[in-house]
Order: C-alpha cells, then structure tokens, then sequence
C-alpha cells in the first residue's frame, strides 16, 4: 500500500470571500395555479415595484418560466422567498 504525502504547499487555497462577495438573488418560478394578474399584485405588493416593472417581471415567469425579483445577502434572499411562499408562490434563491 503506497500513502502519498500532500504538503500545505501543493495544496490550491479557494478564496471563499469571493464567494461570500457575490449576491444572492430570488428566483420565482413559473406555476400552473396563480393568475398573471395575482402574480403581479404580489411583486408590487412585496417589492414595491411599479405596475410596468411587476408586469415585466411576471412576464419573464410566465413566458421564459422564471424571474429574479431581488437581489441581496443571502439572509435577505431567505426571508423574501419565505415572503413569496406565504403568498403561494414558488420561489427559490440561488448566488448570482
């Protein structure tokens, strides 16, 4: 049985901050239950986002079946999926 040593040195340090530096953002995901119309009195409701804005965005789920709605630490992306879930919504978050 051969056991190769690994020194500190050979080993690639992966610089987790740059990780940690990225965004978060909130997918919501296209669903057969929800009505455009409520799809968009949520966003506007949630995000406060314009009605054109809340349309477009609800345009991006309907059509290309999903939309990121927010952006922000992940902490933040947590509680505002949790928010859309109350609501009905599916949603998830992901780093940008």
């Amino acid at each position: 049985m051969s056991v190769t040593a690994v020194s500190p040195l050979d080993v690639e340090e992966v610089d987790e901050a740059l990780d940690d530096e990225r965004p978060w953002v909130t997918i919501v995901w296209n669903d057969p239950i929800n009505l455009m119309s409520y799809v968009t009195y949520v966003f506007q409701k949630l995000f406060g986002y314009s009605r054109s804005k809340a349309t477009e965005l609800m345009l991006d789920v309907h059509q290309k079946g999903r939309a990121s709605v927010a952006t922000g630490t992940r902490e933040e992306m947590e509680a505002d999926a949790e928010r859309l879930h109350a609501y009905g919504l599916w949603a998830t978050i992901a780093q940008d």
